[in-house]
């Protein structure tokens, strides 16, 4: 099999990247100092890998710690949504900016790849269905319900459940979202959340960067119940490349140093003190290897228990210190691809991995966005009112009048 030129008809859309936290890191978005037009970077990207991987769209992510909460936690992502505008304009010979799937295709018959956004956490929104809206209106495609932390309406997969899943507030975000056409991703969340939002949700959902649970054991992987729930629902997981989430030594190695920092009173949900205590943690305990395979066996796995018209990929490039051997940055996606050939995928069935997928489901969040927005007007719901103020918020009452 080709592999280029069936990248050249149906290139990778990848559904998340941490690349503009990564440069805000490193430059505070100054494009000269990190220039991801010429190459050669230190990050897992730039435009000349991911022209040689095969690339064709990327989500990227316009990530904020959980350590930033209420207006901090927004005007960050404003900053990353900036961001995200002049990585775009910057390269636009190269880049083009997209919210929907007919802009992702345009880009492509212009010769350029697609910019599209995605939220990674709740907090992003402070409790907020307007604040919701306008980061809609702003080009964010998709909203991940939690990250490492609870929000104050949906447990994460990385915290002490609180909700038991989604909130009456939060089952009221993901209505909203179908709304207005943004794609609920369950990557981060819980098991619970998982459930409780596939059973509300009226538009298809997605992982934006998750695996399978029945094959690694992590609790940010789907179990096999959600992936045929998220199958029957006409959704997508996006197989993620993180060694900890798709190799089972590197997961045991994860579960000892969660362990360990939370005897020490650091949780995961904290990830500053609890990236600190990695750093030194990982000095005395190398973390092991994953590999190529691994993520095949994945791939595989999403495609035998959802269906071949269910998996993607979400590599999280720039998002963690390594990667599986063979992929170690966004050149490495046709080594995946030819991988798979070599296993008798097809290339039809390569087709819908690497992107058909999730143009499709792009197009049904709009579809059934359009005909939502003719039955029923902007949601006004409140979390204060349907659930009373949860543990760690401001009361919303406490500023009227200020």
């Amino acid at each position: 099999m080709d592999v280029s030129a069936l990248l050249a008809a149906h290139p990778v859309i990848d559904g998340h990247n941490d690349l503009l936290w990564a440069v805000r890191a490193a430059t505070a978005y100054d494009f000269s100092r990190l220039d991801v037009g010429a190459g050669g970077t230190p990050t897992h990207t730039d435009l000349p890998r991911m022209r040689a991987g095969g690339m064709g769209a990327q989500f990227w992510s316009v990530f904020v710690p959980t350590e930033l909460t209420g207006d901090h936690a927004v005007s960050a992502t404003l900053e990353q949504v900036d961001a995200a505008r002049l990585l775009t304009d910057t390269y636009a010979d190269q880049l083009a900016w997209a919210t929907t799937a007919d802009e992702v295709e345009q880009a492509w018959a212009s010769g350029r790849m697609a910019s599209l956004m995605g939220a990674e956490g709740g907090h992003s929104i402070n409790c907020s269905l307007g604040t919701l809206r306008q980061l809609h209106a702003l080009g964010v495609r998709y909203l991940t319900l939690t990250h490492n932390a609870n929000t104050p309406w949906a447990d994460s997969a990385t915290d002490r459940p609180q909700a038991g899943g989604l909130t009456e507030f939060g089952r009221e975000v993901v209505r909203e979202m179908n709304r207005l056409g943004m794609m609920v991703d369950l990557s981060h969340v819980s098991a619970d959340t998982m459930r409780d939002a596939l059973e509300v949700s009226e538009a298809p959902v997605v992982f934006s960067h998750s695996s399978a649970r029945a094959v690694t054991d992590s609790p940010r992987n789907a179990p096999d119940d959600v992936l045929e729930a998220t199958a029957r629902g006409g959704g997508v997981c996006m197989v993620t490349f993180v060694p900890k989430f798709v190799n089972t030594a590197c997961a045991d190695w994860h579960r000892e140093l969660v362990a360990a920092a939370a005897a020490e009173g650091v949780p995961e949900s904290d990830g500053e003190r609890f990236g600190t205590f990695e750093d030194a943690w990982v000095r005395e305990h190398p973390q092991p290897s994953a590999s190529l395979a691994d993520v095949v066996a994945h791939v595989e796995h999403v495609r035998e228990v959802a269906g071949i018209d269910h998996v993607g990929l979400g590599g999280d490039y720039d998002g963690v210190g390594t990667l599986p051997v063979g992929l170690e940055d966004v050149s490495t996606y046709p080594v995946l691809v030819s991988a798979l050939a070599d296993r008798g995928w097809s290339e039809a069935d390569l087709a819908r991995l690497t992107c058909r997928n999730t143009l499709r489901v792009i197009r049904e969040v709009e579809a059934v966005a359009r005909g939502l927005q003719q039955v029923r007007g902007p949601g006004l719901a409140r979390i204060e009112d349907l659930d009373g103020v949860r543990p760690g918020t401001v009361d919303p009452t406490a500023m009227m009048g200020h």
